[in-house]
């Protein structure tokens, strides 16, 4: 978890983000006051189950929900200016130059009906003023930089030609032209194999490392995000559930939700474990609870959770849970109060 001081400025600052959709049978509340900031060079993993808020509160950063979706509340700070009062044209320039976005399926992303040489062409001249020449010099560069051999064949193929990962790289390379400080992948594994999975994680953070750039890694399976997050936060029913880093979420998870998560997945050491569901159905975001969004599928419900949202209160020094058994029991708050007594 980051400290900030007087003098320092994150990249990223997410503060207090509501943001809903109007439909015809009432107002859907995604993303209902999400807070949480990002380094440069960093890596921030949000995950949670569909429906979450997670993928919503990555488009409202980049300004490109559905026509029925808005900010309703809050400020997004890149370097300290909120981007919300932008203009179309200067959003524009966001996308692309300082901010970049991976789908999660890149067959749907990818316009079938041009090369891919065009389409990372085009993202070039978006943003530059280039030759075709120098777009196309460019643009087998970044094939070459994402690990897609024979680049010059490869440019003038269309995507249906290509096989799953190597789409999935094409959309890094589109992502990654402009250089940007930020790049957000919205669940860019999910329609891989796992050798081809493990590829892609592992070439991200190469390019992290390389050009410095800071990430936003959105999906719903917790290994993905173990290996490459420098903080994890944990979403359900669009709010920020628990946060902390990799070591804090899965050998000291403090909210229920983390929990079921960590429980609904196989364990290496113990493949004859059976796994338990997190029992009840998904949150309906058009009926959001008073209390707790995780109340009525939570085993350990108190009173207080159905009327009440707990505070988010800190377990430890990079650890934070919103949760009433933690605001109950928690030793930290305890500890902090003997120290200044």
């Amino acid at each position: 978890m980051s400290q900030n001081t007087e003098n320092h400025t994150p990249l990223l600052q997410v503060i207090d983000l509501h943001t809903s959709f109007k439909t015809d049978k009432g107002e859907v509340k995604a993303v209902n006051g999400v807070t949480y900031t990002l380094e440069a060079g960093k890596s921030l993993g949000i995950v949670g189950e569909s429906g979450s808020g997670k993928s919503v509160s990555a488009y409202s950063i980049m300004q490109i929900l559905d026509g029925n979706g808005h900010i309703t509340q809050g400020k997004v700070l890149f370097k300290g200016e909120d981007i919300t009062k932008y203009t179309p044209k200067q959003m524009e320039d966001f996308r692309g130059r300082h901010c970049a976005m991976i789908f999660q399926d890149p067959m749907t992303s990818l316009n079938p009906v041009y090369t891919v040489g065009n389409q990372i062409m085009e993202a070039i001249t978006t943003h530059h003023k280039v030759s075709k020449e120098d777009a196309r010099k460019r643009a087998q560069e970044m094939l070459e930089l994402v690990g897609i051999n024979d680049a010059p064949r490869r440019l003038k193929q269309y995507p249906h030609e290509l096989s799953g990962g190597m789409r999935q790289r094409v959309m890094i390379a589109m992502a990654l032209v402009s250089e940007p400080s930020i790049l957000i992948a919205d669940e860019p594994t999910t329609a891989l194999d796992v050798t081809i999975q493990a590829q892609i994680l592992e070439l991200m953070m190469e390019l992290q490392k390389k050009l410095g750039m800071a990430i936003i890694i959105v999906t719903h399976d917790l290994g993905v995000i173990a290996q490459m997050s420098d903080e994890i936060v944990v979403m359900y029913g669009g709010r920020i559930c628990e946060r902390g880093t990799a070591e804090d979420i899965f050998y000291n998870p403090c909210h229920e939700y983390t929990k079921g998560l960590l429980r609904s997945i196989p364990s290496v050491n113990n493949m004859k474990k059976k796994l338990i569901p997190i029992a009840g159905t998904p949150i309906n975001l058009l009926n959001m609870p008073k209390g707790c969004a995780f109340c009525a599928r939570c085993d350990n419900a108190m009173k207080i959770c159905l009327t009440q949202v707990p505070e988010e209160v800190r377990i430890d020094k990079t650890h934070l849970a919103s949760c009433w058994i933690n605001i109950r029991d928690n030793k930290y708050l305890h500890e902090e109060a003997e120290v200044k007594a």
